[in-house]
């Protein structure tokens, strides 16, 4: 069985290992908060990662198929009125889901 200086620097290893690894990010991406480059990502990329969500969600809907790809064109635009009238990307994309399902499950 291990001795106890065996043990307890291993813990202590551990532990600063684990310190190291959750401290560094936040070291290393201090200098990037006032970039420029930075905030123009923050501002725009959002918008563009939801626009190739969209593209990437509906890339497979048939309009030859029976329901023509009405469930999804009304989870969409449900999930774009939830959006603007509450500004909760959670709560859109849920109602968004929950209103999809039940029109895949219970109408088409």
């Amino acid at each position: 069985m291990p001795d106890t200086i065996y043990i307890a620097s291993a813990i202590a290893i551990m532990a600063a290992t684990t310190f190291a690894l959750r401290a560094v990010p936040f070291a290393l991406l201090r200098p990037l908060r006032s970039s420029a480059l930075v905030a123009y990502l923050g501002v725009y990329l959002p918008a563009g990662i939801m626009a190739i969500l969209v593209l990437y969600s509906l890339r497979d809907v048939s309009i030859a198929a029976p329901a023509h790809g009405i469930p999804e064109v009304l989870a969409v635009a449900a999930t774009v009125g939830v959006h603007l009238w509450k500004k909760n990307a959670v709560l859109s994309i849920i109602g968004g889901t929950v209103l999809y399902v039940a029109l895949v499950n219970y109408v088409f």
